[in-house]
């Protein structure tokens, strides 16, 4: 006789290996700290080369325009300009990633604690008809 519980655990648990289990696995070997870290880490680094290259593409567009009327003053606070612009970005897309990289390692620890307890559930599940059966 099929069990309810047990093809909705089974059910639950298939889902869940087809979709999650290779990345909640991967995440969630690292510490909170860490996998935030990191990957914060690595997303100012693409966000500076990111900035780096908006800004040389738009300072060659304009190329004519900046050199036009260029002062020693007017160079300064361009230059000035840029530095606080990707001090901004870095500091907001910074605080962002951490966010969500943290956000995301807590839902991937969840799942996985998910998965654990509804591998002992079906453990549980299965001993007992095991001990039934005999």
């Amino acid at each position: 006789m099929l069990d309810r519980r047990k093809i909705r655990l089974m059910s639950r648990m298939a889902m869940y290996e087809k979709h999650y289990i290779r990345d909640d696995m991967r995440i969630s070997s690292y510490y909170k700290k860490d996998y935030s870290s990191l990957n914060t880490l690595i997303s100012i680094l693409w966000v500076s080369i990111g900035y780096v290259l908006i800004a040389a593409i738009i300072a060659l567009v304009n190329m004519e325009l900046i050199l036009e009327n260029l002062t020693i003053e007017k160079m300064f606070l361009l230059v000035g300009a840029v530095v606080a612009g990707y001090l901004i970005v870095v500091i907001i897309y910074g605080f962002c990633a951490s966010s969500f990289y943290k956000n995301r390692h807590t839902r991937a620890k969840q799942r996985v604690k998910r998965y654990y307890r509804d591998l002992t559930r079906l453990g549980k599940v299965n001993a007992k008809e095991e001990k039934d059966r005999r």
